[in-house]
């Protein structure tokens, strides 16, 4: 029987290999006339001197394929053979897998030999069925007390982390990363400075992170496709994990920079700009992306986001659209880092959607106490500040004055501190009660 499926495999295969000319070359844009090929898959460009370049087909103009490189593409010109694959974009994945750092199209950084018993997995590929996803019902512990205590997440929940730059979204995420109780993690890192890859790697994730982490890298200079692969690169991992079963936290810093990337790439292939200079596109491949990760019956991925906003401007379209599509958004303030208050979640602005469905009556209550205290502070803080409050004036404010110090240091929390769900909940209590 298995023969007969070889002979019928041999006998309906093409042996063919399809080519095409480039035309004209256009800053980002690369048009070749043939070969016979579909939108997104990968062809490769063959040079005059030098390896074969790789391309992906974005876009066909009357009989011209348009196609965006996937490198740089200096020795490339007019009449350059251009050869089909007839298949998207594939890499190879498997538990051998974890601990590397690798690139958006799959291969090893430190440009070593990918560990043998892998298999391809596609990288663009569609979300679940709504109805095939459990609901989240069971808190996963990150390690960070604000978080664990305040705004509990939830197995397979998808967060967005909100903050301008160097406000230490790159640190809170190697505190997940190392602290978090989830099986593998998945980090991928778009659009990032050079200088921050290392950086992050050794500093904020360190060898503990690194032994059940992959890392995926597509730094700021790469071409605006390899930047987009490199999320799509993560997130086909993480199902990957997920589908064997794993509880997978998936990290992507940042999904600004995709969506920078993807109007890079729509602008070039004759796209119409749109809200703030972004074209279509940009909000069409968003909620695909975003929807890829969550709950499924095999296991789960819990996703972080993290967003630029320009200025702290919560109300830029990236931000807006991200965070009407995931479960939940946490906010750095820069006004609380500057307080030296570290991580500088803002409680108040935060929110986790599934919260009351994954914590007990008594969590809650003590969760919207300690926001009622902060609230009650941030309100009166100018006045307390120059001393127009006086003492007794009102129950609240007075014990809100009285907990202030033991609620800031129960917000702040070292880098190498480490600290579980059940001590965060019991420490928050310590501070509203005494104890």
């Amino acid at each position: 029987m298995k023969i007969d499926a070889y002979l019928e495999k041999i006998a309906t295969s093409d042996t063919y290999k399809r080519f095409g000319k480039i035309k004209r070359v256009v800053g980002l844009m690369i048009e070749s006339i043939g070969p016979d090929v579909k939108m997104g898959n990968v062809c490769y460009i063959h040079p005059s001197v030098g390896k074969p370049i790789m391309a992906e087909v974005v876009g066909f103009n009357d009989e011209v394929v348009i196609l965006m490189p996937y490198t740089q593409i200096n020795d490339i010109g007019p009449g350059s053979l251009v050869e089909a694959t007839q298949r998207p974009l594939t890499i190879k994945v498997g538990k051998r897998l974890i601990g590397s750092v690798i690139d958006a199209v799959g291969e090893p950084l430190d440009l070593s030999e990918l560990p043998k018993g892998l298999v391809n997995s596609n990288t663009e590929q569609n979300p679940p069925n709504p109805l095939t996803r459990p609901r989240i019902l069971e808190p996963i512990e990150l390690g960070v007390r604000t978080i664990d205590s305040l705004l509990t997440v939830g197995k397979g929940q998808r967060i967005g982390i909100f903050a301008g730059s160097g406000v230490g979204k790159s640190t809170l995420l190697g505190m997940i990363a190392r602290n978090s109780a989830a099986d593998i993690n998945v980090i991928a890192m778009v659009g990032e400075r050079g200088r921050e890859v290392r950086e992050f790697i050794e500093k904020d994730l360190g060898p503990e992170g690194l032994k059940r982490s992959i890392v995926v890298v597509a730094t700021s200079d790469q071409p605006a496709l390899m930047r987009i692969k490199g999320a799509y690169t993560a997130t086909a991992i993480s199902e990957y994990f997920r589908d064997q079963g794993y509880n997978v936290n998936l990290m992507m810093d940042s999904v600004t920079r995709v969506a920078m990337a993807q109007r890079e790439v729509g602008l070039a292939t004759g796209e119409p700009p749109t809200t703030k200079g972004y074209p279509p596109s940009v909000f069409a491949i968003l909620p695909k992306l975003l929807e890829r990760t969550g709950t499924s019956h095999l296991g789960t991925i819990t996703a972080f986001y993290t967003v630029l906003v320009d200025g702290d401007d919560l109300n830029d379209p990236i931000a807006d659209t991200t965070r009407g599509i995931l479960d939940g958004h946490f906010v750095l303030d820069r006004k609380l880092a500057e307080r030296g208050q570290f991580p500088a979640l803002n409680v108040l602005k935060s929110i986790s959607r599934v919260m009351p469905q994954i914590t007990s009556e008594k969590e809650q209550k003590l969760a919207n106490e300690m926001r009622e205290c902060i609230s009650t502070y941030e309100e009166n803080y100018e006045l307390i500040q120059i001393g127009a409050y006086k003492r007794g004036s009102s129950p609240q404010v007075d014990r809100a004055i009285q907990l202030h110090p033991k609620i800031v240091a129960f917000l702040k929390q070292g880098i190498d501190e480490t600290c579980t769900r059940e001590e965060a909940i019991q420490q928050m209590e310590e501070v509203l009660y005494g104890g």
